[in-house]
């Protein structure tokens, strides 16, 4: 087993994996930028290690100083977390050359998957259906629009070398492509330093569902069900749940089949998700997140597992510690994401000084929360604040639960998206769970 563990993270992923370490007697230490000498996760930890400052190329995104911190303090292993470094090979790469367990897949499963167009072909080969698109990188204009011609408009650009929604551009027709393409190209080389893209058919209404798989590495790899994920803004979540309502069983089994057989294929280890797009009766491959994911709570609330935990025990060498006969669903779990963003505004970050903040306690409520009353939500980092996780016997029961909880939250010096939340859930389309994922775009919610 693992004694010491280097958080190469900040907020509440930090404190959730800090209070992981503990429940397993393991030394945890966290690295911070100067942005976030007053934060809760830096208190926290039982060490903690200054590695620059704000900007995060200058700390939470530089290899060198995540490591130098790691030998500074003496651990074995690397958490990332998500978001930064976590899904960067060339990282897991350094902390495996450097001597340190990463927690995490091995890093030419990152390679692998990390690469979107190598993705598709891995899973296409595995017998995953895969969205019609590009058979390889597209580096012109021109060969993009003959792809596109090929497939059908409307389309979707993606970077080819990155996911999480970043510099995605749908084309409507072949007027838009130019100047569709050159934006494309600018935001994957300035997200992810390559400019290839590749493309998509688009489907105007998907669910987005994803199931939780875990591996070890003796070759078992178990799926933890399945997440809805369909409310988003600009391809990023911000409203997750277990199960993802009013699912064919038939569909589902065949959503979790093909997310541990895409696994299996890649000799995945620890904790990840195998992510899918749904239209109808369909469902296709998207992509895989190679980490844990932000909204792990929900999956942890409906299964009664603690994924960082074994995510500690897969990484020290254990095999996993469940069957998959033993992982049931109990009940349903809803996940709201409170950013500091102003829904008024198109969800632009709402940066400044938390001054007044309250959070809700109570029966099947779980907060998930990095800031504090006094702390400075910086400009340089994602602005997400907290995840409130609502659990209850049935869906009922759990949306209840999070009105009230949203309702009692209290966040004064920013914004947040919390009315946002608060008029989804009251929505009849969501209450019925007929949810897609251009909703927000289309203003989809009636109540």
């Amino acid at each position: 087993m693992l004694h010491s563990v280097l958080i190469a993270n900040r907020g509440e992923i930090a404190r959730r994996i800090t209070r992981g370490c503990r429940a397993l007697g393991m030394r945890a230490v966290t690295v911070y930028s100067e942005a976030d000498a007053g934060w809760p996760h830096v208190a926290e930890a039982d060490e903690a290690i200054l590695i620059g400052a704000a900007p995060a190329r200058d700390s939470y995104l530089s290899t060198e100083r995540i490591l130098d911190a790691a030998r500074a303090a003496g651990v074995e292993a690397i958490h990332p977390g998500y978001g930064f470094l976590s899904e960067n090979w060339r990282f897991a790469q350094a902390c495996e050359d450097a001597g340190f367990a990463f927690i995490g897949p091995p890093w030419q499963v990152i390679q692998q998957m990390g690469d979107k167009i190598r993705a598709r072909w891995l899973m296409a080969a595995a017998g995953i259906p895969v969205v019609p698109g590009s058979d390889g990188a597209l580096e012109s204009l021109e060969r993009a629009t003959e792809v596109a011609e090929r497939i059908g408009y409307p389309v979707m650009l993606k970077a080819a070398a990155g996911g999480g929604g970043i510099g995605m551009v749908r084309v409507a027709d072949p007027a838009g492509m130019p100047s569709a393409f050159a934006s494309a190209q600018r935001r994957a080389q300035a997200a992810f330093g390559s400019a290839a893209l590749f493309v998509e058919r688009y489907l105007e209404t998907p669910r987005h569902i994803e199931v939780q798989v875990f591996g070890d590495r003796a070759g078992g790899v178990v799926h933890l069900h399945e997440r809805e994920c369909s409310i988003q803004r600009r391809h990023q979540k911000l409203i997750e749940e277990s199960p993802a309502p009013g699912i064919d069983p038939v569909l589902k089994e065949q959503l979790t089949a093909a997310a541990v057989a895409g696994a299996r294929s890649v000799g995945y280890v620890n904790a990840g998700t195998m992510e899918f797009i749904v239209q109808g009766g369909a469902f296709y491959f998207l992509e895989m997140n190679t980490r844990l994911q932000v909204e792990h709570p929900v999956t942890e609330e409906v299964t009664g597992l603690d994924l960082v935990a074994a995510q500690l025990r897969v990484a020290s060498g254990e095999r996993l510690p469940w069957r998959q006969d033993e992982i049931v669903q109990r009940g349903a779990a809803i996940e709201c994401r409170i950013y500091a963003e102003d829904p008024a505004k198109k969800f632009m970050p709402s940066p400044g000084r938390i001054t007044r903040l309250v959070f809700p306690h109570g029966p099947g409520l779980r907060l998930e929360s990095g800031v504090a009353e006094g702390v400075e939500v910086s400009v340089h980092y994602d602005p997400l604040l907290a995840k409130l996780i609502t659990r209850g016997s049935t869906r009922e029961e759990a949306l209840s639960r999070m009105e009230a909880a949203l309702a009692a939250v209290v966040v004064e010096g920013v914004a947040t998206v919390i009315p946002f939340h608060r008029r989804v859930l009251r929505s009849a389309a969501f209450r019925d769970g007929r949810v897609h994922t251009q909703m927000v775009e289309q203003g989809g919610f009636d109540g």
